[in-house]
């Protein structure tokens, strides 16, 4: 019986060390054949394309594919020689692109170079590295509009910025980069009618996918948390931990529009967790308030802009992708606006 467990083991040790490997020539690969294509398109680029001979250039790309596939295969067309260009103009720098290839593979990159906007390609390559999202779930996040959906998407451009160099550069995290509005919990089922217990308990069904639009880096801690109070016992709907944020996060749940009288109530549980609940080194909770609608001049009259509590709406049915859009690019038009008029008013001052 022990020489069985024995054996157990020693295939479990190797099996880790086989599968360790594998992990590490497939990154190695990977991370050669992305330097590999950023080479080929730094000297096209250098060579021909920067030379101010765009229609000479145009054709000596179509002979390079031509005469490339014939020595090598397939896989080196003219489209394909182009993404080589563009993987060279937006990592100009070779140790830049070091770092990044690490973590992700040429096909993330091929889908990470087409976006046009480099503030939301940014965001997309800081943010996809931080959760370690697969080709598949880049995808998903880029459909569902993730960077518009984010708290700083709705910033000025310089803040945006700023937020993204230090992400990468110091590894810090700001709250605008991890929150999200709207929030789409489609996957929930709910129909038409719920209560907001029927919501609660869609949620904790479906967790795993509830964390995961949330954010990789939030950690479930209760449901219907109890507090007392003076004698008296309230009850806090949701309650999470974010790794990086080093945050207690609460979230309340609402049916109906925000209504000025949650910004109390979350402000209560708010001051009680950082009283009796928070740890050396954490930071100061925050809270989310989840509502089926938004009233805009009442948050910001309340301005909880400069607060640690989130206002956001939930979809829990999706609307037609061009509605979304539509809604979600007047949104952040509204939002850059009431940024430009606040910056004119304090030059007029």
């Amino acid at each position: 019986m022990t020489g069985l467990l024995e054996d157990k083991v020693l295939f479990s040790d190797l099996k880790k060390i086989i599968d360790s490997s594998r992990e590490n020539v497939a990154r190695t690969i990977n991370s050669e054949i992305t330097l590999l294509y950023w080479k080929i398109g730094e000297r096209i680029n250098t060579e021909i394309l920067q030379e101010k001979r765009a229609e000479y250039g145009k054709q000596i790309l179509k002979e390079l594919a031509k005469s490339l596939t014939f020595h090598y295969g397939s896989g080196w067309g003219e489209r394909h020689l182009r993404y080589c260009i563009q993987l060279s103009e937006i990592f100009p720098e070779l140790k830049i692109l070091h770092t990044v290839c690490a973590k992700l593979t040429w096909s993330h990159l091929k889908i990470l170079i087409n976006l046009s906007d480099s503030l939301k390609r940014d965001f997309y390559i800081e943010i996809c590295q931080l959760e370690g999202w697969s080709v598949r779930q880049l995808k998903e996040r880029i459909d569902s509009m993730l960077y518009e959906r984010t708290a700083i998407s709705k910033k000025p451009e310089k803040t945006i910025e700023n937020d993204i160099k230090a992400l990468k550069y110091e590894a810090n995290l700001s709250a605008d980069l991890v929150f999200r509005d709207p929030y789409f919990l489609d996957f929930l089922g709910l129909q038409n009618t719920y209560s907001e217990k029927d919501l609660e308990s869609a949620i904790i069904a479906e967790l795993q996918r509830f964390i995961s639009e949330l954010g990789s880096d939030f950690a479930f801690l209760a449901r219907q948390k109890r507090i007392s109070i003076d004698s008296r016992d309230y009850y806090i709907d949701l309650l999470f931990y974010h790794r990086r944020l080093r945050s207690l996060v609460v979230i309340d749940l609402k049916l109906g529009e925000f209504e000025a009288a949650y910004k109390g109530q979350m402000e209560l549980y708010l001051r009680y967790l950082e009283k009796y609940e928070m740890l050396e080194g954490e930071n100061s909770p925050i809270g989310l308030i989840l509502c089926a609608g938004k009233n805009e001049e009442h948050i910001e009259l309340l301005q909880l802009d400069q607060t640690n509590i989130k206002v956001a709406e939930y979809i829990t049915q999706l609307p037609e992708k061009k509605l979304l859009q539509e809604k979600l690019h007047k949104s952040l038009e509204l939002a850059r606006n009431k940024f430009l008029i606040a910056e004119l008013d304090k030059e007029g001052n």
